[in-house]
């Protein structure tokens, strides 16, 4: 029996509230074949790392046989749910069994399938909730031509739903179905349907608490850590530090040096401009927040002995790699925007240097196929894959979420 954090390669999926903030997430679990995975350590090192405050987890066991496992060896605790497909509940007749087990330790258990291969009554009173996918089939229709709420008998109440790929479904799951979360956020509509009525601007809310904080006198550490909570935020400041208008000698290249640049009442009278135009749309926060959740990541993947200011230069390497996404241009474009060091493109355009490896498992954890990957990437650049699991873990139990719905 392996150490559970040396074989399981994991993966991670936010989970979003009706209130567009976080409200779990989902935790994709691969074991190998060859080598079988010490299921009642791996629990305890969850209970250990979380906190009353960090997300709850989905455990998204990615084989029967490691669902099984589970099955057998989890309790009932407040920091965790148990996904269970329904496909294989189809498909191995001994595996209900097992859910039966698990439901009587009062696990919660949560099915997830197709909405239109809902279980039996008797199956799903064993479960808490559902994470139910919509067939696109539903799903086109409904965009054809809307029909009326109460008409839309493909969704359920109070459940969850996952990739959706549509605001129009997402606000209707929300709206209609008082859907307990959203998993997989429908960013590349969100942003086209508001990239084609405005040009997108920083968050309202994050330009009021810089504001606030600088009335307030804080430290600069707290004016960099409001500012790296909005990529757009710390986009346009480094873009108006660097323009002609303050006439800098040197290239700023990073968020402090932006801020020493440009000192309290400079900073106050720009952050009031920007605020009239500031965006208070709430379905671009899942956004916001997955790339500073990619960003969080890429810099605590990389080797613990660097400085500070490198890491910081990491961590805008992630906050920036999706800037292409936000202002819909090539990334390329947005970053020769600014006089960046060479080793963030290097990394972000060319997968090269020495952020590379660090941005690279980043984005491959995001995905739920992403094992082959991170085991790949792992291999290549020498990593451990017990302090890429470690570093994941501690990271999600930093986050502060919604007591969950689900």
């Amino acid at each position: 029996m392996q150490y559970a954090l040396n074989v399981l390669v994991m993966g991670y999926r936010p989970m979003w509230s009706s209130d567009r903030q976080l409200a779990g997430v989902q935790l994709f679990l691969h074991d190998s074949t060859d080598e079988p995975v010490d299921v009642a350590h791996f629990l305890r090192t969850l209970e250990q790392t979380w906190s009353p405050t960090a997300p709850r987890v989905l455990l998204s066991p990615q084989s029967p046989a490691l669902l099984k496992n589970l099955l057998v060896r989890i309790h009932d605790s407040p920091f965790w749910a148990l996904e269970v497909r329904g496909e294989w509940l189809q498909w191995d007749a001994s595996l209900l069994a097992y859910v039966q087990n698990a439901a009587r330790k009062n696990v919660r258990l949560i099915w997830r399938g197709k909405r239109d291969a809902l279980p039996s009554a008797e199956v799903a009173n064993l479960f808490t909730s559902g994470l139910l996918s919509i067939h696109p089939q539903d799903a086109l229709e409904f965009l054809r031509t809307p029909p009326p709420p109460e008409e839309c008998a493909f969704l359920l109440e109070r459940q969850m739903y996952e990739d959706l790929h549509s605001q129009t479904m997402l606000r209707c799951c929300f709206d209609r179905y008082q859907a307990s979360a959203v998993v997989g956020w429908p960013d590349e509509d969100v942003l086209f349907n508001l990239r084609g009525a405005k040009v997108l601007h920083p968050s309202h809310a994050h330009v009021l608490r810089l504001m606030k904080a600088v009335d307030a006198d804080q430290p600069l550490d707290t004016f960099e850590e409001i500012l790296s909570e909005d990529p757009l935020l710390a986009y346009r400041l480094m873009l108006f530090a660097n323009s002609a208008a303050l006439g800098a000698r040197h290239p700023i290249d990073s968020l402090r040096r932006a801020l020493v640049l440009l000192g309290y009442g400079p900073l106050q009278k720009w952050l009031g401009n920007l605020l009239l135009h500031a965006c208070e749309e709430p379905d671009l926060q899942p956004v916001r927040q997955s790339m500073v959740q990619r960003a969080q990541l890429t810099s605590l993947l990389l080797d613990a002995g660097v400085s500070q200011e490198l890491r910081s230069e990491v961590y805008l390497c992630g906050l920036f790699s999706r800037l292409d996404d936000i202002l819909g241009e090539p990334l390329e474009e947005s970053l020769a925007r600014l006089p960046l060091s060479e080793r963030i493109p290097d990394a972000a355009l060319r997968q090269e240097g020495p952020y590379a490896s660090s941005l690279e498992m980043a984005i491959a954890l995001e995905n739920e196929t992403g094992a082959e990957a991170v085991r790949d990437l792992c291999e290549q650049h020498g990593m451990h894959l017990e302090t890429i699991n470690r570093t994941l873990l501690r990271l999600i139990s930093s986050w502060r979420s919604q007591t969950p719905r689900w």
